[in-house]
């Protein structure tokens, strides 16, 4: 059971989640929480991080430290010893700074009590309501591995964990009891370092533990009700979308749906293991279940989503045409710098490819050299910042003749880039970001 970063900041949420864990405990299932940082909590420990003055780290770490102290005052607790503990270990770090442990793993370590600390006050809220409950450290239980072509800065800060099923994790924690806490957001390197899996990743966390302890089912609760045809928030005629497999859901999440973090997928369809996304407030809807169900054969768009923050970078070079080896000189240049490329779009003397924030830890001095070191082959242009509207279903290629009247839509707009996958899922358009609005209303 995963809860967002609403879920864990208040005491009526606290009591939902005690009451849920509860509900399934009863069920005769052991039950895994795992949980994100208070709501703001993770910004205000990037921004820690990106004060150069000692004061003002430690002014950070004080306001962070109130803030858990005002939830346990609502509580109704005394400060426990463990999160004290780790208030003093965020102090520490924020008065030492970056120079003993190297910028990124100190960010990484100064960014993951965001996770530590509100497991540890769910622990002791949980306990002292009358449901035993046992803190685990997910680093001794997620193990990150090492990929081809990762830089420092991915590796510590946007890591990838071994999913393959662990019996040893679950006859260990079955030994230590029934309901267990831990933390999303967080593993542990081969060399014993603390790891972050990127922005997001506490909907992955849960899809780890629910690979390794071939769990019954992955429960995501949120702030919706589960997946729609299009963000409820901006369309009010979005329909919730009950059931989807894991292919469908992949290209809604991975096409700029919020709900549910891209990568948290795969290690389910790897295993088979089920997830049901939920509503924290309202757990009597039904919410969607993802699961390797039959296929809907009948062509139908599923979902239209939005994905903001989008930059692309066109390559031009009349020498590429017919040129042996162009496209490897040019996608080397991405590899050097660790980015991954997501749309690509080509044409005789021209290629332009998207590079997705939520896949790539993107910033202007990333882009940057990145540029640079390709107009050492070709004349670059970065086109930012871009939007991706996404039509999702089973069959997009033959229900093409259908969609005058969305293609309408583009009608005088700069259409950028536009990409059919290959999968037959998906046809994606990108635009200028300040349009997308207007096309999803």
């Amino acid at each position: 059971m995963k809860f967002g970063g609403t879920s864990v900041a208040t005491l009526p949420r606290w009591q939902n989640i005690m009451e849920l864990a509860a509900s399934r405990r009863a069920e005769g299932a052991r039950v895994v929480i795992v949980v994100s940082a208070l709501s703001g909590i993770t910004d205000a420990l990037k921004q820690l991080c990106a004060q150069g003055d000692k004061s003002k780290r430690i002014e950070s770490a004080r306001a962070i430290e109130q803030r858990h102290y005002e939830l346990l005052d609502h509580m109704g607790l005394a400060v426990p010893a463990t999160l004290e503990a780790r208030l003093k270990d965020l102090l520490a770090l924020a008065e030492t700074g970056s120079a003993k442990l190297g910028e990124l793993a100190w960010q990484a370590q100064v960014q993951a009590h965001g996770e530590l600390l509100s497991s540890t006050l769910g622990a002791a809220f949980l306990t002292h309501s009358g449901l035993p409950t046992q803190w685990v450290d997910a680093r001794d239980c997620l193990s990150a591995i090492a990929l081809p072509n990762q830089n420092e800065r991915t590796k510590l800060l946007s890591a990838m964990v071994e999913t393959k099923p662990d019996p040893a994790l679950s006859d260990r924690l079955a030994a230590l009891g029934d309901v267990f806490i831990t933390q999303g957001f967080i593993a542990r390197e081969s060399e014993g370092r603390t790891v972050l899996l990127g922005r997001g990743g506490s909907d992955t966390s849960a899809s780890y533990f629910g690979a390794l302890l071939r769990a019954l089912r992955v429960e995501i609760w949120t702030d919706v009700a589960g997946m729609f045809t299009a963000n409820p928030r901006q369309v009010s005629g979005a329909r919730l979308l009950q059931k989807l497999d894991y292919e469908e859901a992949q290209e809604i999440a991975s096409t700029g749906a919020k709900v549910l973090h891209p990568r948290c997928l795969s290690p389910l369809r790897e295993s088979r293991v089920p997830l049901l996304v939920k509503d924290t407030n309202r757990p009597e809807l039904e919410g969607t279940v993802i699961g390797p169900q039959v296929r809907e054969h009948a062509p139908s768009v599923k979902a239209v989503s939005a994905r903001k923050g989008i930059t692309l970078i066109s390559m031009e070079s009349v020498g590429m045409w017919q040129q042996v080896g162009f496209l490897a000189d040019v996608f080397a240049q991405f590899k050097q710098h660790g980015l991954s490329v997501d749309l690509i779009g080509s044409a005789e003397t021209n290629v332009t490819v998207s590079l997705d924030p939520t896949e790539n830890l993107l910033d202007s001095d990333a882009i940057a050299a990145l540029a640079g070191d390709l107009a050492k082959v070709c004349r670059v242009k970065v086109i930012a910042p871009c939007a991706a509207i996404t039509l999702v279903g089973r069959g997009m290629r033959s229900m093409l003749h259908t969609l005058s009247s969305v293609l309408a839509e583009f009608d005088q707009l700069r259409v950028h880039l536009i990409s059919q996958s290959s999968n037959n899922l998906n046809l994606t358009f990108v635009v200028d970001e300040d349009v997308v609005d207007t096309l999803i209303p």
